[in-house]
């Protein structure tokens, strides 16, 4: 494998999977080629830490949650930030449903106001984009990490600080389902390709498998550190987990340092295969290239790590 150093963390790959998008602390998201690594521009407009990121199928609008409260939604070729989703608390995850007609967006608990979720219509023609809000669910403790649609849009699943995973009913704003399998914060949720399962990844140093409507745990894959990252293979039964100690909790535990690689394991058997090193800090972010034959790592070391598989790793039984 040769890995292709980028700068930044947190990453999304567009349908076709050609581009590359990541977003950071340092305010800017960027638009890279996923083959090379050549970066492609900056999106300016952000005041604060760019936390998610997505974009539409056709590759033209780019959606980005910011902690300095707002969700924007960009031109991706020319980097012109068409409409601004304004809150009054920073805004943790964003997630566009299938066939990019609507929006949830996640807010984050502050001065007495619990964590949220916000679905707004996605304009087909970007002059009647509105900041109309068709629906607001409240409820979880702490915030919420994560927000994905559920299978033909008809729920949202969610993961964050209180550790439990809930599934939304989007016309009545009730939660339908909830999952305490997880003992700490959950850091991602991440879908199969057919949407009838999804991973979560949790500091509870391990990663779930579970149903996608019933939210029942399928498997459990454990780790030896935090897991800050978890996603499905689209063309094999494996799973890649990132994460590891952060400096402030080396310092104040008895964890050694390290431990920032990402680890394969087998979807079914729940048995790690390998891992692939590179990082110098904990994994926060993990993507697949849609094709199933790279895979990008982002990190706290301030890169992204874009992996290209050999061909041993398609002949691993």
């Amino acid at each position: 494998m040769r890995p292709i150093l980028l700068k930044g963390h947190e990453r999304c790959y567009n349908k076709e999977g050609d581009l590359l998008f990541t977003c950071a602390k340092d305010h800017h998201p960027t638009l890279w080629y996923s083959d090379d690594g050549e970066r492609v521009g900056t999106y300016i407009g952000h005041n604060g830490a760019v936390w998610t990121c997505d974009v539409t199928e056709d590759s033209k609008t780019l959606v980005t949650g910011s902690a300095d409260t707002t969700c924007k939604m960009w031109d991706t070729e020319t980097g012109t930030c068409y409409f601004t989703h304004q809150f009054e608390q920073p805004v943790r995850a964003v997630a566009l449903s299938k066939g990019d007609q609507h929006m949830v967006i996640s807010s984050d608990p502050f001065m007495g106001v619990p964590a949220a979720l916000h679905i707004v219509d996605v304009a087909a023609n970007r002059e009647e984009q509105t900041n109309e809000i068709k629906i607001s669910m409240s409820g979880p403790e702490g915030r919420i990490n994560r927000a994905l649609w559920g299978p033909l849009n008809r729920t949202i699943l969610t993961g964050g600080e209180d550790g439990v995973i809930r599934l939304w009913d989007v016309e009545t704003g009730k939660i339908v389902h909830e999952a305490n399998d997880h003992k700490k914060q959950i850091q991602h949720l991440s879908l199969s390709v057919d949407k009838t399962h999804f991973i979560s990844a949790s500091l509870d140093k391990t990663a779930k498998l579970f149903d996608s409507e019933t939210l029942e745990c399928l498997k459990t894959y454990a780790a030896d550190r935090p897991v800050n990252a978890a996603i499905l293979s689209p063309i094999l039964d494996h799973i890649i987990l990132g994460g590891g100690q952060d400096a402030m909790a080396v310092t104040t535990t008895h964890s050694k340092a390290g431990k920032f690689d990402s680890k394969i394991f087998y979807k079914i058997y729940e048995e790690e295969i390998g891992g692939i090193r590179g990082h110098f800090g904990p994994i926060n972010a993990l993507a697949w290239h849609p094709d199933g034959r790279s895979f990008t790592s982002g990190g706290e070391d301030g890169y992204v790590r874009i992996h290209h598989f050999d061909n041993d790793y398609f002949r691993i039984k």
